[in-house]
């Protein structure tokens, strides 16, 4: 794979247009990257990766795409685009891809946002043009990948070479390298049949120990169901005999269950003739107790009846009285009516009449409504005076307006005047603010790049020191658990053979006189063992048994504990170094205290351009608003003249038409009020003699309406008349005595109710306690006999469920052993596997030997000859073997761990693994030729002879036609690479420039 060229537009720090001829730049074999810190250095590399892969390496590629990667100085409608023309398989591209862009509307106001493109173009010689390939992102993934046969993270292995990544690789443990190395060669499928054996393991297990547990389960529910009639055999899962004596036991509990059914059968017969008869006396008592209480029930309501005979009477007298009254209802209800009426109408008279004048006080209906008549003529002709005054007012309001007017003209004017007086000065301290701001926002940028890396070691240096205290104290509960782990395995050992001595009196214990023995055979047990004091059962072992194995496990969690706090520890120290903590927190707090000053100064850049610009529009603001004052303030002398004139006119007219009152206004309210009264007073007038007439009309009817029904007086009528609810609850009480009469009659009439009440009374206690006796025998028999035929079902159904697990035991034993053994050895944990080495692990032990042996040839030159990596299979501990890394220092002799080197071996040593691994990998992809690398920074640690050898090495790169980009702030590069991509950064944006190439 070459890189030819590289166009970017609104890309990271880079505001417009920029490009990078790679083929100028290769021309050269060797050429640098550099520029100041936060230029855009990285983001140069960022491009590269997002062309081909669509999203940026490492931790930079979180967030949304098109938010992170669009420069913050690119112009609106500018959108993000990147182009890498490369050639790949002998085919030379093009790739472009825009990442999705919120942009503004082209009508209307706010933003929308337009998705994501990518076109893919490849170069046809024969007719040299472009020809477009596909516009799918999915399609031109799945193309690009599989041209170079690299995953991103591959990629940017292999092309990017971040020496920070290889130096914490030289530092870490082996589980921390196959991480690394599973990711680059891809050997999950090892893992995955390492897995799927582990699982084909504790299934198989699962399935023989629940068979196992489901037969000593059968066995438990045979003797649940049996009872005594069956002992279990004293053997644990697994042991052999188990299946044959719980299958002897079986057949004995199922004859004796049989036995049990026979006997409860007849039982129950018997119980059921007993049962029947008590019933048939019961029911018979029963009957005779319910007829003589009956007959006694009604004996006691006929008396009852009896005593309320007088009530009777005088309720049917007064629902006589209140059906005459009914026919005076209708008068009594028109009289209250008309009463009711005519004092209504009376106390509006009365109201009426008390606001009038003394002289109508007394006056009829027809002198009040002379009276409103001449008060509604009088009103009407004040109409054009009331008319006259209202247009008075408004002309009063029209003029204070106009002053109004002319003193906030007066206002404005002056204002303005006083305000563009200071103008200058105001416009010169906001343009300084403005130009703080900036430079602040600057100054944010450049420490923004230094304080993540800080706060990342210091974070690691903390877990170290608490990693660090963590390893000690799981190193001491490891220690101890495993002296607990032993004493424990001692005591059980202890008591198993305490209890193998005493095994002959638990023997003893289950003889019995006439059974054989399961021992020896005999039926008869003259001497039995006893047991003697101390004696440990079968309940005691399994007891010490249990706390030995969960000590074990409590040890072997510990050990992988521990284990994992020293990878923690390690990996940490890796990241933070052999920095003090409390300096690594100065340096941060330092960095981030100018960096929280800095960015606080940078936010009120916005605030500050803001202010200049309404300041300006403001200026323009008060000028138009003093020109328009004026112009108004001339335009309000007629008006004002007008005004005067139509006032003086209007007040002559008023003063004749108001007489005394104060105003038109108020004299028009005046008679409006008095004709209103008058009327009010003439119409409740009429009203309350035309009510009094009626209320004489009803009391004469309601008199004769009395008398003809038979009342002394009208108000004796009204005493007799009952409402709804008293009406019903007099019928109510009247039927309810009729009903209760009749149905006393009916039940003493009864021939057989009479008959029981001669009789002796009814033991109806002692029938019910013979009944439930029978009863209670026959659910007793009864539920003796559904136990025995449920006891022999279920022993029937459970001996063939036992019978059938026995024959399907045997091949699930045989599938676990044969498993268990080749996941154990593809685990590692197999005895068989000397060095504990993973399948995953072997596979990844040969790619890491092919990467020392690459890695060797140029560490060697970059070295002078003195270090040599080389790869070991050697156990670390108690852990696995496989991936161990070590150097062979020539000077004396010794190999030692890769940990051990200083600052600038390690960089070196990083260097050249980094471009072994690269050549591995890329073998793993196919055999895809990389013509063009980028390595990234770690030079500054070098002294000046390394420094020529590592140049040495890495210019021997070119051999191939390769090319070899340098990231790098050292300044002594500058001298010695004369192909240089520079990265010049400004507040518009970055800018890139190349020097030295033809």
């Amino acid at each position: 794979m070459r890189l030819h060229r590289l166009d970017i537009t609104a890309f990271g720090p880079f505001g417009g247009s920029q490009s990078v001829d790679f083929d100028d730049l290769s021309a050269a074999g060797l050429f640098l990257l550099h520029g100041p810190t936060g230029a855009g250095k990285t983001s140069v590399l960022d491009a590269v990766c997002y062309a081909l892969y669509g999203s940026v390496p490492g931790a930079r590629q979180s967030g949304g795409q098109g938010m992170t990667l669009r420069s913050d100085h690119a112009a609106t409608g500018t959108r993000t685009e990147v182009r890498l023309e490369l050639t790949v398989a002998e085919r030379r591209l093009e790739i472009t891809r825009q990442p999705p862009w919120e942009r503004p509307k082209k009508k209307g106001v706010g933003t929308t946002v337009d998705k994501a493109q990518t076109w893919l173009r490849e170069y046809d010689v024969k007719a040299g043009t472009w020809k477009d390939l596909s516009r799918s992102h999915q399609e031109v993934g799945e193309e690009i990948t599989q041209l170079l046969g690299m995953s991103r993270e591959q990629f940017c292995q292999v092309v990017l070479l971040p020496q920070g990544e290889f130096a914490r690789f030289l530092r870490a443990d082996a589980e921390a390298r196959g991480k690394l190395l599973g990711r680059l060669f891809d050997t999950r499928r090892f893992a995955e049949v390492e897995k799927h054996l582990a699982e084909r393991r504790r299934g198989t297990e699962a399935r023989v120990r629940e068979g196992d547990a489901a037969l000593l389960a059968d066995a438990h529910r045979m003797q649940q169901a049996a009872g005594s009639a069956m002992d279990l055999p004293e053997l644990a899962p697994g042991e052999p005999g188990l299946a044959d004596a719980v299958l002897e036991a079986a057949a004995l509990a199922r004859a004796t269950a049989r036995e049990r059914l026979a006997v409860a059968d007849c039982r129950l017969t018997a119980t059921e003739s007993a049962r029947d008869a008590a019933e048939r006396d019961l029911a018979d008592a029963r009957e005779l107790d319910r007829l003589q209480r009956r007959f006694a029930e009604a004996r006691e309501r006929a008396a009852r009846l009896a005593e309320r005979a007088d009530d009777h009477r005088a309720v049917r007298e007064r629902m006589e009285r209140g059906r005459k009254a009914e026919a005076v209802a209708p008068a009594l209800e028109l009289r209250d009516a008309a009463e009711t009426e005519h004092r209504r109408a009376a106390a509006a008279e009365a109201r009426a009449r008390v606001p009038l004048p003394r002289a109508l006080a007394d006056a009829g209906p027809a002198g009040l409504a002379a009276a409103a008549r001449r008060a509604a003529e009088e009103l009407g002709g004040l109409a054009s005076a009331r008319r006259a005054e209202r247009r008075l007012a408004e002309l009063v309001r029209e003029r204070e307006g106009l002053d109004r007017q002319e003193h906030a003209d007066e206002e404005v004017r002056q204002e303005a005047e006083d305000w563009l007086a200071d103008w200058e000065t105001t416009r010169a301290g906001l343009q300084a603010r403005v130009d703080s701001a900036q430079e602040a926002a600057t100054r944010a940028e450049q420490l923004a790049v230094q304080r993540d890396p800080a706060q990342r070691r210091l974070v690691a240096a903390r877990r170290r020191d608490r990693l660090t205290d963590d390893t000690e104290a799981a190193r001491r509960q490891s220690l101890a658990l495993a002296e607990a782990a032993v004493e424990a395995r001692g005591a059980w050992l202890d008591l198993k053979e305490q209890r193998l001595h005493g095994i002959a009196a638990e023997l003893a214990a289950n003889l019995t006189d006439g059974a054989p023995c399961a021992v020896c055979g005999a039926t008869e047990h003259p001497a039995p063992a006893r047991k003697g004091a101390g004696h440990v059962d079968r309940a005691a072992e399994e007891r010490a048994l249990a706390a030995y194995q969960a000590a074990d496990e409590r040890r072997a969690d510990a050990e992988r504990r521990l284990g994992t706090v020293r990878e923690a520890l390690a990996a940490a120290t890796a990241e933070a170094g052999d920095a003090p903590t409390a300096r690594l927190a100065e340096e941060a707090e330092e960095i981030e205290r100018d960096y929280t000053r800095a960015r606080t100064d940078a936010s009120g850049l916005h605030p500050a351009q803001e202010a200049l610009r309404r300041a300006e529009h403001e200026r323009e603001e008060r000028v138009a608003a003093q020109q328009q004052a004026a112009v108004r303030s001339a335009s309000r002398v007629e008006a004002r003249e007008r005004l005067e004139r139509e006032q003086t006119s209007l007040q002559a007219e008023l003063t004749r038409a108001r007489g005394a009152a104060e105003s038109v206004e108020t004299r028009a309210a005046q008679l409006e009020r008095q004709a209103t009264l008058l009327t009010e007073a003439a119409d409740t007038s009429r009203a309350a003699a035309d009510t009094a007439q009626r209320l004489k009309d009803a009391d004469a009817r309601l008199a004769d309406a009395a008398f003809r029904a038979g009342f002394d007086t009208p108000a004796a009528a009204a005493a007799a008349l009952l409402d709804d609810a008293a009406h019903r609850e007099l019928q109510r009480r009247l039927d309810a005595w009729q009903s209760e009469d009749a149905a006393v009659r009916a039940v003493l009439a009864e021939a057989d109710t009479a008959d029981a009440a001669r009789r002796p009374p009814a033991d109806l206690a002692a029938a019910e306690r013979a009944a439930a006796d029978a009863g209670r025998r026959l659910r007793e028999a009864a539920s003796a006999r559904d136990a025995a035929a449920r006891c022999c079902a279920e022993l029937d159904r459970l001996s063939a469920q036992a019978a059938t697990a026995v024959r399907r035991l045997a091949p699930l034993r045989e599938e676990h052993t044969r498993v268990a053994r080749l996941a154990s050895l593809a685990a590692g944990t197999s005895a068989d596997n000397e060095r504990r080495m993973r399948l995953e692990s072997y596979v990844l032990a040969a790619r890491l030997e092919q990467v020392a042996a690459a890695a060797t040839a140029r560490l060697l030159r970059m070295s002078s000859g003195r270090y040599t990596l080389v790869h070991s299979d050697d156990r670390t501990g108690r852990g696995r073997s496989g991936l161990g890394l070590h150097v062979v220092d020539a000077w004396t002799g010794r190999e030692r761990d890769t940990a051990t080197l200083s600052g600038g071996e390690t960089f070196f040593a990083s260097l050249a693994l980094a471009l072994g691994l690269a050549d591995v990998v890329t073998d793993e992809a196919g055999g895809v030729r990389l013509d063009t690398l980028f390595i990234d920074e770690g030079f500054g640690s070098l002294d000046d002879q390394t420094l020529d050898e590592v140049l040495d090495v890495l210019d021997a790169l070119r051999e191939r036609d390769r090319s070899v980009g340098i990231v790098s702030h050292v300044a002594d590069l500058r001298r010695r690479v004369h192909a240089q991509l520079e990265v010049v950064k400004g507040r518009s944006g970055s800018l890139l420039r190349q020097r030295g190439v033809g």
